[in-house]
């Protein structure tokens, strides 16, 4: 993952670019950043030495009139990537995408998101698909039991299986304000076996972490993004995701073909993190970017 001699020195390797998307938005009114210090970090970090590692802009629909306030006021150099999360109902999304359209110079749309009930089936499926533009993502996440359990699970990962297979980018919840928002090893496991043999990319969210850490269970952005490389190769993923060794996956990660780069990248589109800054720093320390 090298540059090549004369390239740009800062450049991002494949494996990193555009990866991680700002959620800060998505918290609890209470306890997140205003929407000005959002906006103000985030133009900060994708116009900085490692700006080609940040992703899409991630904002609830309800916040959307806020973020155009707050962008019109900053006048960002080039159009921000943004990411439509639903919260107000699906009948707000024609609205939503109308407004985004109509501020160009200060929004592109990338993604529309939305949560999707347990028993999601291609009747709400087709319905999602009416209010998302051809050349807009739709991403839906099937929520995970609150309560786990055998026939639970089972029943999750059918719906994230009939979300991929009809088109849809799957959402991995990965952490947030509840226990219950992190899954388990093994369902993070069973979940990129089927994103993986559906052979459609996701994305997640609530990802708090480089690499895992002993001392809790949240996941990690190299775990997971060795999880999907050695699940493409026949790898131990549970190892994977439950390894606390960042240099270790760091190498891994490194020693990546560029073939196998694709292939990671195909699958895992964006990682929704909760990681202010962005962790250019860690990338670094580790090898992974100059």
């Amino acid at each position: 993952m090298t540059t090549a001699a004369g390239a740009d020195p800062w450049a991002i390797p494949p494996l990193f670019a555009q990866l991680v998307d700002d959620t800060s938005l998505l918290q609890p009114r209470a306890s997140a950043p205003g929407v000005d210090e959002v906006v103000a970090r985030y133009l900060a970090a994708r116009d900085g030495r490692h700006g080609g590692i940040v992703g899409q802009l991630v904002c609830p629909v309800s916040r959307l009139s806020a973020l155009v306030a707050e962008l019109a006021r900053s006048v960002p150099s080039r159009p921000v990537d943004i990411s439509l999360v639903v919260d107000t109902g699906l009948g707000a999304v024609p609205k939503a995408l109308s407004t985004v359209f109509s501020r160009s110079t200060l929004l592109t749309p990338r993604t529309v998101e939305t949560p999707a009930p347990p028993d999601v089936d291609a009747v709400w499926l087709e319905r999602v698909a009416e209010f998302v533009p051809e050349d807009v993502v739709a991403v839906v996440e099937p929520r995970r039991p609150a309560a786990a359990g055998p026939d639970s699970t089972d029943a999750w990962l059918k719906a994230v299986r009939r979300v991929a297979e009809h088109g849809c980018a799957p959402k991995l919840r990965c952490g947030g304000p509840r226990a219950s928002d992190v899954p388990a090893v093994e369902e993070v496991e069973e979940f990129v076996h089927v994103v993986v043999e559906a052979g459609r990319g996701f994305t997640t969210l609530g990802l708090r972490r480089v690499v895992r850490t002993p001392d809790d269970d949240q996941h990690g952005v190299l775990n997971l993004l060795v999880a999907v490389a050695r699940a493409l190769g026949g790898g131990d993923v549970p190892a994977a995701l439950r390894s606390t060794d960042g240099p270790e996956l760091a190498d891994e990660l490194a020693g990546l073909s560029e073939r196998a780069v694709k292939g990671v990248r195909g699958l895992l589109s964006r990682c929704g993190a909760d990681l202010a800054p962005v962790p250019a720093v860690q990338l670094a320390g580790l090898g992974l970017l100059t």
